[in-house]
């Protein structure tokens, strides 16, 4: 095999292992800080990949060895995805699962404190789900996502008359 081979061989392997490592990462961190970009955040990712980049690409600026890169990081996606639509567990394991952190209008502090929430931030997440209070909160859900899903308690509501009907 020629030198050059090699090294296009080696751009592809090195690309595909930090992707991996990124990924494992990126989990450890945990969900919050991904699904709450602040400029901090956004810095960090930006010099994750101005790290990384080099290691990728074996420090040749050759426009095909960034390209072979590029090409790697989207079929090892792909291949990933394709891996979490087929099996449950590596999907929970690696893409998390919905966390409780209310319960009958009740912080689960366990929970808000494994996912480095305040009470501060659940409440301020309830409102702007118009939740005005913690009590009207059933249960919320933190999601794989980062996503908070709200489900309240039902509300009676009083009608003043008889219900409208549409004409025909």
């Amino acid at each position: 095999m020629s030198h050059q081979a090699l090294f296009f061989g080696h751009v592809i392997l090195s690309t595909a292992l930090i992707y991996g490592w990124l990924i494992l990462m990126l989990r450890f961190v945990g969900r919050r800080e991904l699904s709450q970009l602040t400029p901090v955040d956004l810095l960090l990712v930006i010099l994750l990949g101005s790290a990384v980049e080099t290691s990728m690409v074996g420090a040749s600026t050759v426009f095909r060895f960034g390209i072979a890169s590029a090409a790697t990081l989207f079929a090892v996606n792909k291949a990933i995805t394709w891996l979490f639509e087929r099996s449950p567990m590596l999907r929970k394991r690696l893409g998390g699962q919905p966390i409780l952190i209310v319960h009958d209008g009740r912080i689960v502090e366990a929970s808000a404190r494994r996912l480095g929430l305040s009470d501060q931030q659940i409440l301020q997440a309830l409102h702007e789900r118009e939740q005005g209070q913690l009590s009207d909160c059933r249960f919320a859900v933190f999601e794989p996502d980062g996503e908070i899903n709200v489900v309240p308690y039902a509300r009676t509501v009083h009608s003043a008359g008889p219900p409208v009907t549409p004409e025909a």
